[in-house]
């Protein structure tokens, strides 16, 4: 077997089948020169995909701190996220100290970097709630965010008066969730 493998040229059996007659054989070559190319590009392809995922923690912490969508760490429990909740909402309302001075690329980082882990906080308290509490705890938590994500698009295109109307509602809601939890 071993032998045939490493012969220059390779026979492979390919069936062929007309309508309602005898089966018919071709032969096709391929030559092993073809057959160590593909492997070597499919080397490459491997090689260059795990350089992109082990390299991609420390070239995206270096980004504008992009949204991190994760809703919940495995390990984090209800007494972590409950300790945890009041100062991430602090620090997401200590955006509005820039958005007085106007700077709108560092309003974008500080939203960016302070709300997953509310997020992550506010996600994991209302899965221990009971269920009949949950519906009205999770459109306030969608409000939540969406409000942020308009904070941050606002930031990025410079309107002013849009970013000031969803730090207001950012706050009007996070006052209500907090009451809730």
């Amino acid at each position: 077997m071993r032998a045939a493998i490493l012969q220059n040229n390779l026979m492979h059996f390919n069936p062929t089948f007309s309508c309602c007659l005898k089966p018919s054989f071709q032969f096709r070559e391929m030559r092993l020169k073809d057959f160590d190319i593909n492997i070597n590009r499919r080397r490459g392809a491997i090689a260059a995909l795990s350089l992109v995922l082990l390299a991609k923690d420390s070239i995206s912490t270096k980004l504008a701190y992009g949204f991190d969508f994760q809703l919940v760490a495995p390990d984090q429990t209800i007494e972590e996220a409950e300790s945890g909740i009041i100062g991430h909402a602090q620090a997401l309302l200590q955006v509005k100290e820039l958005i007085e001075s106007e700077s709108w690329g560092q309003v974008q980082t500080a939203v960016r970097k302070s709300s997953p882990f509310l997020k992550q906080d506010i996600y994991t308290i209302i899965q221990q709630k009971p269920g009949n509490e949950r519906p009205l705890l999770r459109k306030l938590y969608s409000n939540l965010f969406n409000n942020v994500t308009r904070l941050d698009y606002a930031a990025r295109d410079r309107d002013a008066s849009r970013i000031r109307e969803c730090y207001e509602n950012i706050v009007m809601v996070l006052n209500e969730v907090l009451s809730r939890l």
